[in-house]
């Protein structure tokens, strides 16, 4: 198989231009990164939402900048063609964009990733442009956004008012003006993701915004059914590797527990 070329955030923008779709999953583990470079997925991100699915956290707000660097450094060792994407954590670009560059530039120099993604609309377009202007991409994001949960009150869809169309029309265009290469859009209704996708010159990443979006992301143990049951609405189940790990377990505990395990294949006499 040939190499792919590095995905760069030019080459994303200019997949908007040529009508071809986007694809993005997160990873927070050198094997699964590997596993979707492998799959050609066009952008790996290292998602805050490891907090909820790796870390026990019942939000993203708890994680920390020391969690996503860990992260994203094991996910930037894989060497992957796509472009990788570290999820700013809760605090670290709050309060001033002297603290927003500061550790966009961590991301970089110590995380090795591509660029950064960052929650909110007009709220953050200074933050987004000194990113930005520091030479370092911005994916953005707005609609629902979980690290702003404690202030929402729960995960709720966005877009079913005209005060929320609005608002959510004057992000999409500021995150466009700030310089971000993208943007995602998080449980957005779908005529409004599509109204706000053929607003903007940059594209649309969306998840839980129907289809008209110009890319796709979901969180892979989502995907794959590695939570058990759990299963939000906008999550198509492509695996259940959850049960299947189950299943494995459950074989290896009784291999043990009657002597069947090692046998004379995994020995050594």
């Amino acid at each position: 198989m040939t190499p792919r070329k590095k995905i760069t955030p030019k080459a994303i923008r200019e997949r908007k231009r040529k009508g071809r779709l986007i694809v993005a999953l997160t990873a927070a583990d050198f094997i699964t990164a590997r596993l979707l470079d492998d799959a050609a997925v066009d952008i790996i991100l290292v998602g805050d939402s490891v907090g909820t699915t790796l870390l026990g956290y019942e939000s993203t707000v708890p994680v920390t900048m020391r969690d996503m660097l860990h992260h994203t450094k094991a996910v930037a060792r894989a060497k992957v063609s796509g472009l990788v994407v570290a999820d700013m954590p809760f605090g670290s670009y709050h309060q001033s964009k002297a603290q927003a560059v500061r550790n966009a530039l961590r991301f970089v120099r110590e995380g090795g990733a591509d660029a950064v993604k960052l929650e909110g609309g007009l709220v953050q377009k200074a933050t987004i442009a000194a990113i930005v202007n520091a030479g370092i991409p911005v994916l953005g994001h707005i609609g629902l956004l979980p690290q702003s949960i404690l202030q929402e009150g729960g995960y709720k869809v966005q877009g079913r008012t005209e005060a929320q169309v609005e608002a959510l029309e004057r992000d999409i265009h500021a995150v466009e003006e700030a310089g971000a290469f993208a943007c995602v859009l998080e449980y957005i209704c779908a005529p409004i993701a599509r109204k706000l996708t053929k607003m903007t010159s940059i594209p649309t990443i969306g998840i839980g915004s129907g289809r008209h979006c110009d890319g796709q992301v979901l969180v892979t143990s989502d995907m794959l059914g590695l939570q058990g049951g759990f299963a939000p609405r906008a999550v198509r189940r492509y695996a259940e590797l959850g049960k299947e790990m189950k299943t494995a377990f459950e074989k290896f505990t009784k291999d043990v527990l009657k002597g069947k395990f090692p046998g004379k294949e995994e020995s050594f006499e």
